[in-house]
């Protein structure tokens, strides 16, 4: 059975990190793009963040851009967010995802598993 286990997230204040983290067990994801995303309360889930196989290309939402770091370690089935500078409106459940394949997508179609998500509460 495939499994996304997100884990790191709760409750920090305006300008603090939180590191995210996303355990994959079932099959390898070494050959597949890997991304984030965020849904917050009443609004449709969004990209965040994705990674390509190799971790050598990397894309992200222009609202995180310069404060989020996605990165992954294929050797132990594990994907990463680093989330500095967090403002309120980070507020959301962040799910990581595995993509169809090795290609890199900003869209939710573009991802075949998904884990449950983590809450991430930023207090102003």
């Amino acid at each position: 059975q495939v499994q996304l286990v997100e884990s790191g997230g709760g409750l920090v204040q305006a300008g603090g990190s939180l590191r995210l983290s996303c355990a994959a067990s079932g099959r390898t994801f070494s050959n597949n793009a890997m991304g984030w995303f965020r849904q917050a309360p009443g609004k449709e889930r969004e990209f965040v963040a994705t990674i390509s196989w190799s971790g050598i290309s990397t894309t992200y939402a222009d609202s995180v851009k310069g404060r989020f770091t996605i990165s992954r370690d294929n050797a132990k089935n594990t994907v990463f967010l680093q989330m500095n500078s967090l403002k309120p409106e980070d507020t959301a459940v962040y799910y990581c995802a595995a993509a169809y394949g090795a290609r890199s997508y900003v869209a939710t179609s573009g991802y075949e598993y998904w884990g449950q998500g983590t809450q991430v509460t930023v207090s102003s």
